[in-house]
């Protein structure tokens, strides 16, 4: 099975990077409009089971089995320039301090971790324990809160500034499969194994602590739920699923009981969809799944714009 990963980095004024990557242990390039790769990454040993694009578009930081890799986006280099070695298991989880100044990883050793990106060599500064394998992380917009989600189905809200932790079991023994809080801070989605979507308001207390109010709980899908992200203006929320579908829920509807999907997007040979990303300005998403494909779809419509194939 062809696991693929997407991830669209910051527009610049030539380009808009679309990066793939799958269980053919390469990473691929796309002119976003056109479908055409434009150039290919070898990612040795492994799959590429998770990664992201700093903000400012000069790195794409890879997770895979027992290491990190990070790949320099703005030469013509096709080789990893940092290559850390020293995990044990699959990294499962990656992303960035908005400056670029550190990253996090989650991982099936139980942990998160926090690397320092100011030098080359990655050093690991701190370490979170979770109880089990750790599948998703996701940074808070105030750049001082992580919130790790485990295979046991707990949450856990690890407080950056003063190292204290919280937990949040919404669904005991369904793991947590994907957490994103969007980009206003209004919003946290988790999606589990159980293809149910848990939603929570947030808001700030005094103590500029994070505080979690139950929001709204979807029956999303009817198999496994692999990914949900927000779109980048709040509006949406979109899940990805084991039942070969994305649906794309309105943020304004979570404030009744129920919600329903303004849009599926699902075609003929898409399989698994692993993961899924808006692009900028929140009428598109791309997706990628089991059938080794990626592609673009039009959310209004909900028709397929471009196909990505070469994986």
């Amino acid at each position: 099975e062809e696991i693929l990963e997407a991830q669209v980095g910051p527009a610049s004024t030539d380009q808009i990077i679309l990066a793939t990557a799958g269980y053919d242990h390469t990473i691929k390039f796309w002119a976003a409009h056109t479908g055409a790769c434009t150039r290919t990454h070898q990612h040795p040993d492994s799959q590429v089971n998770c990664m992201e694009i700093l903000p400012d578009g000069t790195m794409l930081m890879a997770g895979g089995y027992q290491h990190i890799r990070m790949y320099d986006l703005i030469s013509g280099n096709l080789n990893a320039i940092v290559n850390y070695e020293g995990i044990t298991k699959n990294i499962m989880s990656v992303g960035s301090q908005e400056d670029g100044k550190w990253m996090y990883t989650g991982g099936e050793d139980c942990s998160a971790r926090i690397w320092d990106l100011k030098m080359r060599n990655l050093s690991c500064q701190r370490i979170f324990q979770a109880n089990a394998p750790v599948n998703a992380v996701c940074l808070h917009p105030n750049q001082q809160e992580l919130f790790v989600g485990d295979h046991s189905g707990v949450i856990y809200r690890w407080n950056l500034k003063n190292d204290e932790s919280e937990q949040l079991i919404p669904e005991p023994g369904s793991a947590i499969q994907s957490i994103d809080i969007d980009p206003q801070g209004k919003f946290m989605a988790v999606v589990n194994s159980k293809g149910k979507c848990y939603v929570w308001s947030l808001s700030t207390d005094d103590k500029d602590t994070t505080q979690l109010q139950p929001k709204i709980q979807i029956p999303a899908h009817t198999k496994h739920g692999l990914a949900c992200k927000f779109s980048p203006d709040s509006s949406l929320l979109a899940t990805s699923s084991a039942d070969k579908t994305v649906r794309v829920w309105r943020t304004a509807d979570f404030t009744g009981q129920e919600a329903t999907p303004i849009q599926e997007l699902t075609c003929q040979n898409q399989r698994w969809v692993w993961d899924c990303k808006f692009t900028a300005d929140s009428n598109y998403i791309i997706t990628a799944s089991s059938d080794s494909v990626a592609r673009l779809w039009n959310i209004k419509t909900g028709t397929i714009k471009k196909e990505y194939q070469g994986h």
